[in-house]
């Protein structure tokens, strides 16, 4: 399979129509129910064409989960790194509810729903979530140390634990949403979590 980086800029536009149109295909239906001949419809590819970029649908869910990944965590990392205030961590509290508001809590979060599904049959795309929510967790965990290297939190908080607190409060939170149609378990999830840091506040 050609790698990302060596296409032409046509045939990058056919990969990222392709992983496009799958990743909205799974975000509504799951991994299980989109099949391969639902991908090239939506997309308005052959089977040629869809084989020539992906061996086939576990490549296609790499690629999914890697588009997932910059869409929800590439948004947030740069804001989360760069905290220097409590009320900054509040803003980043209003965007992840602002997006599951304007979903209208349809969906849940795209990354976590497909490792939920997939963490069992699926060994490599597991460990791809991981390696993602990782990722999301770092930038947590920078953005928490970064708070108390400033003295904005006491050297007894705990970034790491902190960071996972809330990321577990999301994903929770998502969940429930999804579940309930109603953004208020993401809500109530993340101010717990965040008064929780705001313990450690100087």
């Amino acid at each position: 399979m050609p790698i990302a980086g060596q296409l032409t800029p046509k045939g990058q536009r056919t990969r990222e129509r392709i992983v496009e149109a799958a990743a909205e295909l799974v975000f509504i239906r799951g991994v299980t129910a989109t099949t391969l001949d639902d991908v090239k419809a939506a997309a308005g590819v052959g089977s040629s064409q869809l084989y020539h970029y992906f061996d086939g649908k576990a490549e296609l869910v790499q690629a999914i989960i890697a588009r997932h990944t910059e869409l929800v965590v590439g948004r947030q990392e740069q804001l989360l790194r760069r905290l220097d205030t409590l009320a900054a961590l509040r803003d980043w509290r209003e965007l992840v509810v602002g997006i599951q508001r304007s979903l209208d809590c349809h969906g849940g979060c795209p990354i976590g729903s497909m490792g939920s599904e997939v963490a069992e049959p699926d060994q490599a795309a597991r460990e791809a979530v991981s390696e993602s929510m990782s990722r999301w967790e770092a930038a947590l965990r920078e953005g928490l140390t970064r708070l108390r290297d400033r003295g904005v939190l006491s050297p007894s908080a705990d970034p790491a634990a902190l960071a996972l607190s809330l990321l577990a409060a999301v994903q929770g939170g998502l969940l429930l949403g999804k579940i309930y149609r109603n953004p208020a378990p993401l809500e109530v999830a993340l101010d717990i979590a965040l008064a929780h840091v705001a313990s450690f506040a100087t």
